[in-house]
């Protein structure tokens, strides 16, 4: 599905951030792209947070001007490595986002940014079970990711992006109900808003 651009982007740094940047424009910015999720929720320099599939710490550099107390997850070595590079302040640890080395009820705040749509079903299932399992009772799971959009005059750009750089998992979340599969794991109170088209969704849930 996706073309050649998609290993390159993970190769170059450079390149990924180039494409994270100019899609964020749909939202004003890479700034607020990165803050979206996380609108409404008390954060403190206390709130244990850990950064979900945090890639190179794109959004682990917001994260850790809130908290003193983040932790960045990636199945990626080399992602880890770049991580610690440009965001030194956090903690990270390389493991699956499905089998998390933490213990029960470690987090206040399990945040996500545009991760979930790299897994097939049974893996996001698996992976929203562990995230309830690692929040504090009345934490929070924040997260951003890929939607359907409501606006038409979206499809033409984020089908161009799909195919350009994404796979059938991310085709397949677009056909997914998030907010129905976080409450069948036991989160309540999932609040979901829709930008630039529809064609992103920000959600946040409550255990």
């Amino acid at each position: 599905m996706a073309t050649f651009l998609r290993p390159l982007s993970y190769q170059y740094p450079w390149l990924y951030n180039t494409i994270s940047r100019l899609s964020a424009l749909a939202v004003g910015g890479e700034k607020r792209f990165r803050s979206l999720s996380l609108q409404g929720i008390n954060i403190n320099s206390n709130t244990k947070i850990l950064d979900l599939c945090c890639g190179s710490g794109q959004t682990t550099q917001f994260l850790v001007q809130k908290s003193l107390q983040v932790t960045g997850l990636d199945a990626s070595s080399t992602a880890i490595e770049r991580a610690k590079q440009v965001v030194p302040e956090g903690t990270y640890v390389e493991a699956l986002a499905e089998k998390m080395p933490f213990c029960d009820q470690a987090f206040d705040l399990v945040h996500s940014s545009v991760a979930l749509h790299e897994m097939e079903t049974e893996q996001l299932r698996k992976i929203l079970k562990e995230v309830y399992r690692v929040l504090k009772p009345g934490g929070i799971f924040a997260f951003i990711d890929l939607h359907k959009p409501t606006n038409v005059l979206f499809w033409p750009s984020l089908a161009t992006f799909m195919w350009l750089f994404e796979t059938e998992t991310a085709w397949k979340l677009l056909e997914t109900d998030l907010v129905d599969e976080l409450k069948k794991v036991g989160f309540r109170k999932c609040e979901q808003e829709l930008y630039a088209g529809g064609s992103l969704q920000v959600i946040q849930a409550q255990k």
